[in-house]
């Protein structure tokens, strides 16, 4: 596990440490955007097979790397490996999404609920990760992640993808002792879990709040910055002698960058909402910031990603403490060109400003 990193960029910028240019990677770089992430998954029959088979999810996690400089490598899994392992039953139907077979709505069901052990519940994560990080052999460093305890939920108690989150909030309102012990059961799971990902390898963590952006202020911090404030502060520091940075994306989360900065955590992931100039300017050199250009100007011209991508760099400015990704995840039926346009743009016209 000590193999020396050939590109150390991503860790670099999440330190806040000079670099010579600006490290970028994509929220879902491993996806159906590649012709050869298709292929794979048909040979693994289907989404949840090929995330429980740890040399298929070690392919389709390096292939963006043979295509694209990228300066990090995320593990290639799904948030809701987490309620998968506590029993709800997960499958993912064509143009629907995830579904559970079992919804958590009654104090029953939260008992039920056993608290996840890394290794021993989801080892086929932990395989992944060994996999992929013994293939990688420090081309790049490999970053860990989880849904936060809130979007988890909201999953379990939606039964799947959900517009307006109806039963989650009304659980969250009516029933807020329920939804408590719901959030600290997955929230001590969410620990278990990004910890046996560092023992196995990752060398740094995300944590996907897809959906806190969908709550209001005084429910954010209720339900689920106080969780991912509880998770940072039982995760593992250090590994091997080198940090483990926390990165913290809540999507449409610009409202309460300042509270997200304070949780303890070493870098904020921004959604394209929000000028990162500007979050800059509110929360200072105190963490690094991740993001943030809207995933679909990717459907545009190579001049317009490359304007774009110039319009970023020139916000935050000179000086350390960004890593270039999108605002969300990269979407299906982006042309792989266009996201090489986009990765070279990235590395190309930042180097000035780490002169």
């Amino acid at each position: 596990m000590m193999t020396e990193l050939k590109n150390d960029r991503f860790l670099r910028a999440l330190q806040g440490q000079p670099v010579d240019c600006t490290p970028v990677w994509m929220m879902r770089q491993a996806g159906r955007y590649l012709p050869e992430y298709k292929a794979t998954r048909a040979t693994a029959g289907g989404f949840m097979d090929l995330c429980k088979n740890p040399q298929l999810a070690c392919e389709v996690t390096l292939q963006p790397l043979e295509r694209y400089p990228l300066d990090a490598a995320i593990l290639f899994s799904d948030i809701l490996t987490i309620p998968d392992a506590m029993g709800l039953g997960l499958t993912f139907e064509t143009g629907v999404g995830p579904r559970f077979s079992k919804t958590v709505s009654s104090q029953t069901d939260i008992d039920a609920l056993p608290v996840i052990q890394g290794e021993s519940d989801l080892g086929y994560v932990m395989d992944a990760v060994r996999t992929i990080r013994h293939e990688l052999n420090g081309r790049v460093p490999l970053i860990g992640f989880s849904g936060s305890p809130w979007t988890l939920a909201t999953y379990m108690v939606e039964g799947g993808s959900s517009k307006d989150f109806r039963r989650a909030k009304v659980m969250a309102y009516n029933e807020p002792a329920q939804m408590h012990q719901l959030l600290d059961k997955l929230s001590q799971s969410v620990i278990n879990y990004l910890n046996a990902q560092v023992e196995a390898g990752a060398q740094a963590l995300q944590i996907f709040d897809t959906w806190g952006g969908a709550l209001s202020e005084a429910a954010y911090e209720e339900f689920s910055l106080g969780y991912m404030r509880k998770i940072i502060a039982g995760l593992i520091k250090e590994k091997d002698g080198q940090p483990i940075p926390v990165i913290v994306f809540t999507k449409n989360g610009g409202l309460w960058l300042e509270a997200i900065a304070d949780s303890g955590c070493q870098c904020v992931g921004l959604d394209w909402t929000i000028d990162i100039g500007k979050a800059r300017q509110r929360i200072g050199d105190k963490v690094a910031l991740q993001g943030n250009m809207d995933p679909t100007i990717l459907y545009a011209s190579a001049s317009a990603i490359r304007d774009e991508v110039a319009r970023i760099l020139a916000s935050f400015g000179r000086g350390n403490g960004h890593i270039f990704n999108l605002g969300h995840g990269i979407t299906p039926d982006v042309s792989p060109e266009n996201a090489g346009v986009f990765i070279n743009a990235v590395h190309e016209l930042s180097a000035s400003y780490h002169q």
